[in-house]
């Protein structure tokens, strides 16, 4: 009995050990009265329409900035939240073991290093007060829901602002991508070779990098066919999370007056319209991350070889604390290390160094205000030549019927001759890059003859339908520019010929297209499946004949488009998520499978299968993949539909008469009330967006008066 007692004892005080080193409560929240105690210094009046957009007045810039983040924390604050403690590098504190890589990834980058060392003085005191404002915002929000506030979180900082540009901007060009094929576990990449000695180098394509997608348009006057100019911001994004548009119009007495989208914790529009102007972002996809293989010291692991010496890593610690459940917490201690060229990852498969365009940089949001304040032209190259953003393509067009295409991109200032799109040699510092290229050698095409340009993620190379069009001749090697097409922009090319008027509706037409493209990757699928020999097997035989019929088209009525959407989604899925797809006769074999199961028919309506889906509503919805009508389902789901989760999602269509007047139309996937599911605008603009219709956007305050919902000013007293 003894023996029992004490091993039950010593089990007991193991239990308590282990509760001991596990101990790490996630802290409290400052009390309500000292979170909204700032709010004082911030007036903002907050208009919501009847579709519920808040529309923020206020005085000051850094007021509108605090609307923001309030209006925006009132339909998703979960997300806020998620991106703040993300940025902040505790989010597995948070969600567990899952979110531990976000956390090293943001001590790798030095997203906080950053800040520390230049937060302070090269922020300037405006752009620092719109960062402040924000917080603020954010930090009234909290206390008066704080039961809903994540603990420990709050209180929120300018400081989280400006690190979340730091954090995110790089991964639209694909960093997060390359980072994860570094952590693989098995990486397969050639090694750059020396361009002297009679060796060629030559740029191959980035595996296991997943793209993005978007469209752009801008018609000028005299394409237009009524002397209108004509934008068309159409963004694709996932439908929902840390990336997904919110809309709100910001109006100032300082001059700010702009309508758009933004994502959770930014408290500027990203894209959208002012008066005078407006501009449509496009991921793209240059060649901005340079992977070193770096030679360790056999005999001291601390130490990397650089020009015939060994040197010594920067080396520190990384401290990720695991949630377990309640109080209890995991705390991992990851060393990090630095070599010459950038953050350095050490995996199985060897130890390389990375060197990024938007690394150390903090004028995110500085550039971001300059765009949002800007009038003309010039306002806008002035507020690109800043440079402080990392990618991203821009379409813009303007009141006095300027067009633009700018292929931005803080381009890397390297040695010709090298293949930089491969490993380099971490050996020899001739080839760690310093700075970037000046804004002028970025590749650009302003008021082209043919009066419109357009991206769809593809090579700048193909930026209008006229004749005068960029060329690789014009650019060196090493900037590394993208020579892609896609199914969007292959069938843009297919619907304008440079001449004929481009009218509103034929503008519409091209932006809601349905089709896939002559010499597209969806008919090079089709094309396989159907020089197949089906005859041993009828049925799919008969499948096939179907399949043979299918007009290329994804229109919701379509009897076709279903077998042949269902063998074609994960081809050209994976070259936006970079998974494996399946051989396109196993795709197309599954596809009748899967259709014959759950519609015992391979030729149900497309609608009937691909769907918008938004709580209690469920609406047929045309297009695809690549189209440029974008849906992309999460998944082939076992209830027999597709669920859109990403693609189309806020659109707008901004007008320029020849006076100059302005008139826009606008549409979002769901509607404003982004977590809310009893809110009446939780899918109130979902019929429309599934119909390809707008609604009118309100920018005269006037007008957003006479269709009010609900008029407050955050922090003050009714």
């Amino acid at each position: 009995m003894k023996i029992v007692k004490w091993g039950g004892a010593i089990v007991l005080l193991a239990l308590i050990g282990v509760g001991v080193w596990l101990w790490d409560p996630i802290g409290s929240n400052p009390p309500p009265g000292e979170l909204a105690a700032e709010a004082a210094n911030y007036d903002v009046e907050i208009i919501r329409d009847n579709w519920g957009v808040p529309h923020i007045y206020g005085a000051r810039d850094e007021d509108v900035a605090f609307g923001v983040a309030y209006a925006h924390a009132e339909d998703d604050y979960e997300t806020i939240q998620e991106v703040v403690a993300a940025t902040r590098g505790i989010l597995a504190r948070y969600k567990g073991a899952g979110a531990a890589p976000t956390d090293y990834i943001v001590g790798l980058l030095g997203v906080w290093d950053t800040i520390d060392a230049r937060y302070e003085a090269d922020i300037p005191p405006k752009v620092k007060a719109i960062a402040e404002g924000y917080a603020a915002g954010l930090n009234l929000y909290a206390s008066e829901n704080p039961d809903v506030t994540w603990a420990g979180l709050a209180p929120f900082e300018g400081e989280d602002v400006v690190a979340g540009f730091i954090f995110k901007t790089p991964f639209f060009y694909g960093l997060d991508g390359t980072l994860m094929e570094l952590f693989g576990d098995d990486r397969q990449a050639e090694i750059a070779l020396d361009p002297s000695a009679r060796r060629e180098a030559f740029h191959a394509v980035p595996k296991g990098q997943p793209e993005r997608g978007s469209n752009a348009f801008a018609v000028s006057p005299e394409r237009s066919g009524d002397e209108t100019t004509r934008l068309v911001i159409n963004s694709h994004q996932p439908m929902t999370g840390p990336v997904a548009w919110y809309e709100a119009q910001l109006v100032s007495e300082e001059g700010l007056d702009i309508t758009g989208g933004l994502f959770p914790g930014t408290p500027l529009i990203l894209h959208g319209f002012n008066r005078h102007l407006g501009w449509a972002n496009t991921v793209n996809k240059p060649d901005l991350a340079d992977i070193y293989r770096l030679e360790v010291n056999p005999e001291n692991a601390g130490q990397y070889r650089l020009d015939g010496e060994w040197r010594d890593f920067e080396e520190e610690t990384v401290t990720i604390r695991v949630g377990l459940w309640g109080p209890f917490a995991f705390t991992a201690k990851r060393p990090l290390k630095h070599s010459a060229h950038g953050p350095v990852i050490e995996a199985d498969h060897g130890t390389y160094a990375i060197r990024y365009a938007g690394r150390g940089e903090i004028r995110q949001l500085e550039q971001y205000y300059r765009l949002n304040k800007a009038e003309t032209l010039e306002d806008f190259l002035d507020a690109m030549a800043v440079n402080a953003l990392p990618s991203i393509n821009y379409i813009y067009a303007d009141k006095t019927g300027d067009i633009a295409f700018v292929h931005n991109g803080q381009y890397p200032d390297r040695i010709d001759g090298w293949d930089w799109e491969k490993d380099l040699p971490g050996d020899r510092s001739d080839l760690i890059w310093e700075g970037y290229r000046p804004f002028p050698d970025v590749p650009k095409l302003i008021n082209p003859a043919s009066g419109f340009v357009y991206n769809s993620n593809n090579t700048p190379y193909s930026a209008t339908d006229g004749a005068d069009n960029l060329t690789k001749e014009e650019f060196p090697l090493s900037m590394g520019l993208q020579e892609n097409e896609t199914n969007r922009s292959l069938r843009v090319q297919e619907l304008t010929d440079g001449e004929k008027p481009i009218t509103r509706e034929r503008l519409l037409a091209i932006k809601f297209d349905l089709a896939y493209a002559e010499n597209s990757q969806a008919e090079e699928v089709i094309a396989a499946v159907l020089a197949h020999d089906w005859s041993d097997e009828p049925e799919l035989e008969e499948a096939a004949a179907h399949l043979a019929e299918w007009d290329r088209q994804m229109d919701r009525n379509n009897r076709h488009a279903a077998l042949a959407g269902l063998t074609i989604l994960r081809e050209i899925s994976s070259q936006f998520d970079g998974s494996t797809p399946p051989d396109p006769l196993v795709a197309f074999r599954e596809a009748v499978s899967w259709l014959n199961e759950h519609y015992g028919r391979i030729d149900p309506e497309w609608g009937e299968v691909n769907r918008l889906v938004r709580g209690e509503t469920s609406l047929p919805i045309d297009g695809g993949p690549d189209t440029l009508r974008a849906i992309y389902p999460a998944e082939i789901r076992d209830d027999g539909t597709l669920h859109a989760s990403a693609g189309d999602t806020w659109i707008a269509l901004v007008e320029w008469d020849e006076a100059g007047r302005q008139d826009a139309w606008v549409i979002h996937q769901y509607g404003s009330a982004t977590l809310d599911e009893g809110s009446p605008h939780y899918a109130d603009q979902a019929p429309l967006f599934a119909d390809m219709k707008w609604r009118r956007a309100l920018i005269e305050r006037a007008a957003v008066e006479a269709n009010a919902e609900r008029i407050y000013r955050p922090g003050k007293v009714d």
